[in-house]
C-alpha cells in the first residue's frame, strides 16, 4: 500500500500513472476521490461539533457549579487525582545476606541477580545460610 500512497501523494509519480488512463477513467477516478474527500470532511466536521458543544456544556457546568459555590473536586469524592494515581517508589528492602569480599564488607537482600562472589562460594560448597544476617 506504501507504493500507491508515493504515487498518489507525488504530484508527478500520480502524471505519470494517470497518463496510461483514458479520460473518462480519469473523470471516474475524480469523482470517487471527491466523494471520499466530502465523506471524509463531513465526519471531521461532525466531530468538530460533538467537541465543540461538549466544550460547552463543561463550560455551563463550570458557570453552575462556581455559582454554586462548589468546588468541582467535591463531586468526585474519594477517586484518586492523577497525582495519586502515579506509583509511588517503595522501600528499600532490608539486607538478609552478608559477605566480605577483598576486605569490604557487602549485602545483598537476596533479590535479583546473585553476586559473583556468593556464587563462587556456592560453588565452592558452602551455603547460602551461611551469609545470612
Amino acid at each position: 500500500m506504501s507504493e500507491f500512497l508515493k504515487v498518489l501523494l507525488n504530484i508527478r509519480s500520480l502524471r505519470a500513472a494517470l497518463r496510461e488512463l483514458s479520460l473518462e477513467q480519469v473523470k471516474e477516478a475524480h469523482e470517487k476521490i471527491e466523494m471520499i474527500y466530502l465523506e471524509r470532511l463531513e465526519v471531521a466536521e461532525k466531530e468538530q461539533a460533538a467537541q465543540a458543544e461538549r466544550q460547552q456544556k463543561l463550560a455551563e457546568f463550570q458557570a453552575m457549579l462556581a455559582q454554586a459555590g462548589i468546588d468541582p473536586t467535591e463531586l468526585v469524592g474519594s477517586t484518586p487525582t492523577a497525582a495519586a494515581a502515579t506509583k509511588t517508589k517503595r522501600a528499600p528492602r532490608p539486607p538478609k545476606y552478608r559477605y566480605v569480599e577483598n576486605g569490604v564488607e557487602k549485602t545483598w537482600t537476596g533479590q535479583g541477580r546473585t553476586p559473583k562472589f556468593l556464587v563462587q562460594q556456592l560453588e565452592q560448597g558452602r551455603q547460602l545460610d551461611d551469609f545470612l544476617i
